[in-house]
C-alpha cells in the first residue's frame, strides 16, 4: 500500500506546483519524446530528470557533439526527431555538431538548451551566449521560451516544424528563470492540453501532368536508371522502390545510405557498375537523393551531356536548385506510388536481355569477379579488404534482422562502402552528406536505441573512433548490443606517409600530422569501464573475436591491427588536399 507521501507525489492536486522543468519534460512526453540524448549541467538537470519521470528516457553522454549526433541519427532511424539537451553557453555550442548535422543530411532533430537569467543578458552571466544567433544557420525554427507557459506550445511548434516538408533541426531556448517559475497543476494541465494531437503537416502530391511525363520519359528511354537516397530510406519507399524497379526491370544506382532499400545483390543493382550506370544512362530518375557531390552534381563528365534527370524530392527548393527536365515535388514514396499506377495502365519491361541491362548486368558482375579475387587473398599483416571480407561474411551470418552497420574513417568507409553488403532499408549509417566525422559512437547508441532488435556494428578508423571513443563508456552504463571494430593502422590514412625532402624544419622530430601512437591497446580503453576487448591481428583472431561478440551481443571493442602502410588519402576526394 502506498504511503501517504508516496500518494501526494504521485496523485497532483489542483493546488500543487509545477515548474518550468517538470513542464518541459511533460511538454516532451506529449509531443511523442520516447527518447531523449545529452549532458546534463546548470541550469537543465531537472529538465532530464522530470522528463524522465514523465516516460522520456534519458541517454547520458560524456559530450554533447556525440549526443547530437546520436539525436541525428534517431531522428533518421524513427522519423520522429532526435531530442538533444545541452547546459547553456559551451555546451550549446558543442551541440552544434549534431544539430549542423541534421541540418545537412536533413533529419528531424529538436535541440533543447538551456540558457542565462533573461534579466542578467548582456552582463557577462555565466556561461552566457546568444544562443539564438549561434544556432539560426542550422534550422529551420529557433525559438526561445520567455515565461513558463510557454513551454508547452514551443515544444509542440518544434516537433511539427523539425517533421514538416524537408525535415530538419529546431532549436528552444529555456532560460534559468523560466525553468524555475511555477504554474499550477490546473493550468498546467490546461497548457499540455492545448497543445495535444496537433493536425500533422500534409504533403501535397505532384501535378498528375508531371506524373505522367515522368512515366513516359522513362517508357521511352534506351539507358534509363533509378538512383534513390537515404530521403527515399527516410520515407520508408522500399516497397514502392521494389515494385518499381521489378516491373519496369530498369538498373538501380543506391546512394551509400540509400544502400538495403533492395539488396545490394539484387540482379538489377549497378553499384558495381557505377561509372557506366551514370556515365551513359539518358534518363535517371533520382529519389530521395541530391545532385551534390555524392552524385557529381549531376553534371559532365562524370554524367552524359544529353542526361534528362527526373528529380522527386520533398523540397520545392531542390527541385529549382537542380533545375531537372521533370521535378516532382513530394514523398518520395508517394511520388513513387503515383509513377508505379501511372506505368501500371501501360506496363513495360526492359527485360533481362535488353542491351543496356545487359551491358550493367555484365559490368557489374566482371567488377565483382575482380573485387573477389583482391578478397580471396589473405594478407597478413592486414590489408583492409582481407578483415573486411571477413566482416562481411560475419554480418551477413547474422541474418534477418540484419545488424545496423556504422561506418566511418577515410579508407575504412571507402572500403567497406565497396565490400560490406546491406540486404535491408535503413540498415547503414556513416559520414553522410556533410562527410562528417566522429559520428560512430553517437550513430552506435542511436541505433541499437532505436532498433533494439538489431545487433550494432561499427567498422571505424582509428582516426574516426578516436573523435567519440570515450563513449564506449556509454555503452556499458545502458548495456547496448554494439560491436566496435577499429582499424588500427596508426594514424590519418596510416603511419607516417612524409618523403624525406617533408621531414625539415625545427620540429622535424615530431610525429607526423597523420600520425598516432602505433599499436594503440584501443580495446583496453572498454576493457577499464567493463566491457569486451579484443586485439587481432591474424584472420583466425578475427573470426573467434566476431562470434563471440555478436553472440553475446554486449559492448565491446576490436582493436584490428593492420598495416600502417595499406591504406592511401582518402580516395574519390584526394585532388580537395
Amino acid at each position: 500500500m502506498a504511503t501517504e507521501a508516496e500518494t501526494k507525489t504521485s496523485t497532483p492536486t489542483e493546488s500543487a506546483l509545477v515548474d518550468g522543468s517538470a513542464l518541459a519534460g511533460r511538454a516532451l512526453a506529449a509531443a511523442g519524446a520516447n527518447h531523449m540524448f545529452g549532458v546534463v549541467g546548470i541550469p537543465v538537470t531537472a529538465v532530464a530528470t522530470r522528463a524522465v519521470a514523465a516516460g522520456v528516457r534519458f541517454i547520458a553522454f560524456h559530450n554533447e557533439q556525440s549526443a547530437g549526433y546520436a539525436a541525428s541519427a534517431y531522428g533518421y532511424l524513427t522519423g520522429r526527431p532526435g531530442v538533444l539537451l545541452t547546459v547553456s553557453g559551451p555546451g550549446c555550442v558543442h551541440g552544434l555538431a549534431g544539430l549542423s548535422n541534421a541540418w545537412v543530411n536533413t533529419w528531424p532533430v529538436v535541440m533543447i538548451s538551456g540558457s542565462c537569467d533573461q534579466a542578467d543578458f548582456g552582463k557577462g552571466d555565466f556561461q552566457e551566449l546568444d544562443q539564438i544567433a549561434a544556432v539560426k544557420p542550422f534550422v529551420k525554427l529557433a525559438l526561445k521560451a520567455t515565461s513558463i507557459s510557454e513551454i508547452p506550445r514551443l515544444v509542440q511548434t518544434a516537433f511539427a516544424t523539425a517533421c514538416a516538408g524537408r525535415p530538419g533541426g529546431c532549436y528552444i531556448d529555456l532560460p534559468a528563470d523560466v525553468l524555475h517559475q511555477t504554474i499550477s497543476e490546473t493550468e498546467a494541465l490546461s497548457l499540455l492540453s492545448e497543445t495535444a494531437n496537433p493536425i500533422p503537416p500534409q504533403v501535397s502530391d505532384p501535378d498528375i501532368t508531371e506524373v505522367e511525363k515522368a512515366a513516359s520519359l522513362l517508357r521511352h528511354a534506351a539507358r534509363p536508371l533509378i538512383v534513390f537516397g537515404k530521403g527515399a530510406a527516410y520515407a520508408h519507399a522500399e516497397g514502392a522502390v521494389k515494385k518499381f524497379v521489378e516491373t519496369t526491370g530498369i538498373p538501380f544506382l543506391p546512394t551509400p545510405m540509400g544502400k538495403g532499400l533492395l539488396p545490394d545483390t539484387h540482379e538489377l543493382a549497378a553499384t558495381a557498375a557505377r561509372s557506366l550506370a551514370i556515365g551513359k544512362c539518358d534518363v535517371a530518375l533520382v529519389v530521395g537523393a541530391r545532385l551534390n557531390w555524392l552524385l557529381h552534381f549531376g553534371e559532365p563528365p562524370r554524367w552524359s551531356q544529353d542526361v534528362k534527370f527526373i528529380l522527386v524530392d520533398i523540397s520545392k527548393e531542390e527541385i529549382e536548385l537542380r533545375k531537372p527536365h521533370v521535378g516532382l515535388v513530394g514523398d518520395a514514396k508517394r511520388v513513387l506510388d503515383l509513377i508505379n499506377r501511372e506505368i501500371k495502365d501501360d506496363p513495360f519491361c526492359l527485360g533481362r536481355t535488353h542491351p543496356w541491362v545487359e551491358a550493367i548486368s555484365k559490368k557489374a558482375k566482371d567488377n565483382v569477379v575482380k573485387m573477389d579475387a583482391q578478397l580471396a587473398k589473405v594478407v597478413v599483416p592486414f590489408n583492409f579488404l582481407t578483415p573486411m571480407k571477413i566482416i562481411r561474411d560475419a554480418i551477413s551470418a547474422q541474418g534477418t534482422p540484419a545488424p545496423i552497420l556504422v561506418s566511418e574513417g577515410a579508407n575504412t568507409m571507402d572500403v567497406g562502402r565497396a565490400v560490406l553488403v546491406q540486404s535491408e532499408p535503413r540498415t547503414r549509417l556513416d559520414a553522410g552528406t556533410w562527410g562528417t566525422m566522429g559520428v560512430g559512437l553517437g550513430y552506435c547508441i542511436a541505433a541499437a536505441i532505436a532498433e533494439p532488435n538489431r545487433l550494432v556494428v561499427a567498422v571505424e578508423g582509428d582516426s574516426g573512433f578516436g573523435f567519440s571513443a570515450m563513449e564506449v563508456e556509454t555503452l556499458v552504463r545502458y548495456q547496448l548490443p554494439v560491436v566496435v571494430i577499429v582499424f588500427n593502422n596508426g594514424g590519418v590514412y596510416g603511419g607516417d606517409r612524409r618523403t624525406s625532402e617533408e621531414i625539415t624544419g625545427p620540429h622535424k622530430d615530431d610525429p607526423a600530422p597523420t600520425s598516432f601512437v602505433p599499436g594503440a591497446a584501443y580495446h583496453t580503453l572498454m576493457e577499464a569501464f567493463g566491457g569486451k576487448g579484443y586485439r587481432v591481428g591474424t584472420p583466425d583472431e578475427l573470426k573467434s573475436a566476431l562470434s563471440e561478440s555478436f553472440s553475446a551481443r554486449k559492448p565491446a571493442v576490436i582493436n584490428l591491427i593492420i598495416d600502417p602502410y595499406a591504406g592511401a588519402e582518402s580516395g574519390r576526394l584526394q585532388h580537395k588536399n
